[in-house]
C-alpha cells in the first residue's frame, strides 16, 4: 500500500475513535467518573507521545531552535483561537455536564463547537502523517496516543451535547466529519512535507506538539479534574507510562 494512502487510512482510523466515543456516550449514560478517568488517562498518553514522539524527534531531526519556535507558535495560535471560540459558545465543548449551551440559549454555539472540535483534532492528525516521513510507517505509540485520547473526547463532548439538546444528526455529523478531515490532515502532513527541509519538518511537528499541550491544559485536564480530582494525577501518570512503554517496545 502506498505510504500516502497509509497516512490517509491511519488518520481516518484515529479520527474514528471520536465516533466510537460518541456512539458509546449516546447509547449509554456513562458515569461521569468513568468518563473523567478515561479523559485523564488519555491526557497522560498524549503528554508522553508529544514529549518522546514529537518534540524529542523534532530536535534530533531539525535542531533546537526550529523546535522551540514551532512549539511556542503552536501554543500561542491554539490559545488565541480557543479564546475566540470560547466567546462564541465553545468554551465547554469537551465537558460532559450541563455546561454546554444549547443553540436556543447561545445562537451560533453549535458552529463554534464544531470549529473547536476540529481545532482540537487536526494537530494530532497532521503529526501522524508527518511521522511517516522518516520510516514510511505510522508510529505505534503516536497512533495509540491519538486513538486513546480521541475516545474520551468523543465520550465527554457527546454527553455534554446530548444534555444541551443537540440532535443525533449534529453530533454524529460533527464527529464523522472530523474523522474524515483527520484522515485528510494526516495525508496533507505527509504529502506536503515529503521533500521539505528537516528544519521545516521540525517546526511543523513542534507547532502541532505545542497546540496539543495547550489543548490538554485548556480542555481535557480541567474536565478530568473537575469530575474526579482525587485520582486524576495517578490516572494521567498511568497513561503516560503506558505510552512511554509502547514507544520503547515499538521503537
Amino acid at each position: 500500500m502506498p505510504v500516502w494512502l497509509q497516512a490517509l487510512m491511519w488518520g481516518t482510523i484515529a479520527g474514528a475513535a471520536l465516533v466510537l466515543g460518541a456512539a458509546l456516550s449516546w447509547r449509554w449514560s456513562l458515569p461521569s467518573k468513568l468518563v473523567s478517568s478515561i479523559m485523564s488517562f488519555g491526557a497522560g498518553v498524549l503528554i508522553s507521545a508529544l514529549a518522546f514522539e514529537l518534540v524529542d524527534e523534532a530536535v534530533e531531526g531539525g535542531g533546537l531552535w526550529p523546535t522551540v519556535a514551532g512549539f511556542l507558535a503552536g501554543a500561542v495560535v491554539y490559545v488565541g483561537a480557543n479564546m475566540l471560540l470560547a466567546r462564541a459558545g465553545a468554551k465547554h465543548r469537551k465537558r460532559s455536564g450541563d455546561q454546554q449551551p444549547s443553540e436556543k440559549d447561545d445562537p451560533g454555539s453549535g458552529t463554534a463547537i464544531a470549529v473547536g472540535a476540529l481545532l482540537d483534532g487536526v494537530p494530532e492528525s497532521v503529526v501522524l502523517g508527518v511521522g511517516m516521513l522518516a520510516g514510511g510507517a505510522v508510529s505505534p505509540a503516536m497512533m495509540a496516543a491519538v486513538f486513546i485520547s480521541n475516545v474520551p473526547e468523543g465520550l465527554s463532548g457527546t454527553a455534554g451535547m446530548k444534555k444541551a439538546g443537540r440532535s443525533p444528526a449534529y453530533v454524529f455529523g460533527l464527529w464523522g466529519g472530523i474523522a474524515l478531515l483527520s484522515g485528510l490532515a494526516a495525508l496533507l502532513g505527509y504529502t506536503m512535507l515529503e521533500n521539505a527541509p528537516e528544519e521545516l519538518v521540525a517546526f511543523i511537528t513542534s507547532v502541532a506538539a505545542g497546540g496539543i499541550l495547550a489543548m490538554l491544559a485548556d480542555t481535557m485536564i480541567p474536565e478530568a479534574f473537575e469530575e474526579h480530582h482525587n485520582l486524576t494525577g495517578l490516572t494521567a501518570a498511568v497513561g503516560f507510562l503506558s505510552a512511554f512503554t509502547i514507544h520503547h517496545v515499538g521503537g
